[in-house]
C-alpha cells in the first residue's frame, strides 16, 4: 500500500549547510563535481520547486537547481567546461543562475590539455591525432581567461586535467613548466594527472615552483587518497584541491552502471572517508586553503559522502 503522504527525508540538509558554512570560514571549501542530479531530490533539492503538472520538469530542474544547490554548498566544480570553450553568453547565464556567494572551480577545456585527441567518435576526424593547441597559453588566455574575467571574483580555481599519458614524467615537465611560467598570477591553478608514476619529486617541484596545486584525486588508476597524503611535498601551493572521483580499480563506466541515478550510497569507502577527514584536519592545522569536490561515482551519492566526512 502506498503511503498517504510523502515521508520526510532523513537527510539533514540544514545541518550540512551549517557545517559547510563554518568550514568555509576556515577556508575549507567542500562541494560536489557537477550538480544536475535528480537523484538528489528530497536531499539537496526540493521536489515541489520543479514540478510542472505534478511531474518533475527536467528543463526547469536543470535551469534552476544551481540556485538551490547554493543553499547547502558554498562551492561547486564545473566539469562541463572540459569539453568545449563556453561562450560569453553561456557564462553570463550560468553565473546569473546562482547567488554571488557561490564559488566555482572550473576544468580547463581539453583543447588546451589533450596532447593527442582520444580515439572516440565525439572527436570526429581529429580522433587519434596530435592537438596543435596543446598547452597553448595564448589560446587559453584568449578563449578562457579573458571570457571569464567579468566573473573572476567567483572563481576559486582552474583545473588542468591531463589524461593518462605514454610520455615519461621528465618530458611532461619540460612541456608543462614553460606553460605554467607564463600564466597570469592572479588566479589559483591546479594540475590533475592520471599517471601514478608521475607522483614524484620532479613533478611536485615543478608545480611548487609556480605555486600550482597538485590535485589529490581519487581515481581508478591513481593511488588512493590515503597514500597520496603521505607523499613528501604533495602540497605544492598555499592552497590545495582534491577531486574524489572513483574508487581505485573501478572504471568510470562501471561506476555509472552501478550507482545511477545516484540517490543513495551503495559502496561505502571508509578508508577514503577517513583520508578526507585527515585532509580537512591537516589543512586547518596548516592554515592552508582547501577545495574538496566529491563525485557521485565515488560511493553512489556525493551529498551523503560529504555529510559523513563533515558530521
Amino acid at each position: 500500500m502506498l503511503p498517504l503522504f510523502d515521508e520526510p527525508s532523513a537527510f539533514d540538509r540544514a545541518g550540512l549547510a551549517t557545517r559547510l558554512r563554518a568550514l568555509a570560514k576556515e577556508n575549507i571549501w567542500i562541494g560536489t563535481s557537477s550538480w544536475k542530479y535528480e537523484g538528489w531530490l528530497d536531499q539537496i533539492y526540493t521536489r515541489d520547486r520543479y514540478l510542472t503538472r505534478n511531474k518533475i520538469s527536467k528543463k526547469r530542474f536543470e535551469a534552476e537547481c544551481l540556485a538551490e544547490y547554493a543553499e547547502t554548498f558554498p562551492i561547486v566544480c564545473g566539469d562541463f567546461s572540459f569539453y568545449q570553450f563556453p561562450t560569453p553568453e553561456y557564462w553570463q547565464k550560468l553565473f546569473a543562475s546562482a547567488p554571488p556567494a557561490l564559488k566555482f572551480a572550473l576544468k580547463v577545456p581539453e583543447e588546451v590539455t589533450a596532447e593527442v585527441f582520444p580515439v572516440h567518435a565525439r572527436y570526429g576526424p581529429r580522433a587519434g591525432f596530435r592537438n596543435e593547441s596543446f598547452l597553448n597559453a595564448d589560446l587559453f588566455s584568449a578563449m578562457f581567461l579573458e571570457v571569464l574575467a567579468p566573473f573572476r571574483e567567483r572563481i576559486s580555481a582552474l583545473i588542468f586535467e591531463f589524461g593518462a599519458r605514454a610520455t615519461p614524467v621528465n618530458e611532461f615537465i619540460q612541456q608543462l613548466n614553460p606553460f605554467l611560467k607564463v600564466l597570469p598570477k592572479d588566479c589559483n591553478y591546479a594540475v590533475e594527472i592520471r599517471n601514478r608514476t608521475y607522483l614524484a619529486q620532479p613533478y611536485l617541484a615543478c608545480l611548487a615552483q609556480h605555486n600550482v596545486a597538485h590535485v589529490l584525486n581519487a581515481w581508478s588508476r591513481m593511488p588512493p587518497l590515503q597514500e597520496q597524503l603521505l607523499i613528501p611535498g604533495i602540497f605544492t601551493a598555499d592552497f590545495t584541491v582534491s577531486r574524489v572521483l572513483l574508487r581505485e580499480g573501478r572504471a568510470y563506466e562501471q561506476a555509472v552502471e552501478k550507482f545511477a541515478p545516484y540517490d543513495h550510497v551503495q559502496d561505502e569507502n571508509p578508508e577514503g572517508r577517513e583520508a578526507l577527514r585527515r585532509m580537512i584536519q591537516r589543512m586547518k592545522e596548516e592554515r592552508r586553503a582547501a577545495m574538496i569536490f566529491v563525485n557521485n561515482r565515488f560511493e553512489g551519492n556525493a551529498p551523503t559522502t560529504i555529510e559523513a566526512i563533515t558530521g
